[in-house]
């Protein structure tokens, strides 16, 4: 798997890929001013975030699967779920990349924050224009799935810009 793939997700993971994003953007502006001081714990409180939030996608996957199915799964059929949702994790790659080169001193931490948000902001644009493209929108559809994606990023930007102030 290229390395693109792994972070801006594939057509399969797109649904991942998005809600990865989303929730180490929310939980990036949230904790952003909380931990101004500390980009580690940031970093650490964004990371184990999606990771639970990507054991409760598996975990909840594999019940229903498990009920639809009427038995309980077996382990190749519950790592098959865990594959399927690697895209939550993956989302989070870049971003918190940005966080750890502003905790390493790469970076300025508020550079570091608003470049993780940036690069957030922008997988999202890529995932509605990834949509748009897959769907063959028109120009007006493709315009307004790529302004969906963008208005939930920007809103949690403006959300950042909110709590932080």
């Amino acid at each position: 798997m290229r390395f693109g793939s792994l972070v801006l997700g594939t057509q399969r993971g797109i649904a991942g890929t998005v809600y990865g994003t989303i929730v180490v953007l929310a939980t990036l502006t949230a904790g952003a001013s909380a931990y101004k001081t500390d980009p580690w714990r940031l970093a650490t409180l964004a990371g184990a975030t999606v990771f639970v939030f990507w054991v409760a996608h598996v975990y909840s996957d594999g019940l229903g699967e498990s009920l639809e199915l009427g038995r309980r799964l077996n382990w190749d059929e519950l790592v098959s779920i865990a594959r399927r949702e690697f895209s939550i994790l993956f989302a989070s790659v870049l971003p918190l990349t940005m966080i750890v080169l502003g905790a390493l001193g790469v970076l300025r931490h508020t550079t570091a924050i608003w470049l993780a948000v940036g690069v957030g902001v922008a997988t999202l644009g890529a995932q509605g224009l990834r949509y748009a493209r897959l769907e063959r929108l028109s120009t007006a559809g493709t315009i307004i799935s790529v302004s969906v994606n963008l208005s939930i990023g920007l809103f949690i930007v403006l959300l950042k810009a909110v709590v932080a102030h």
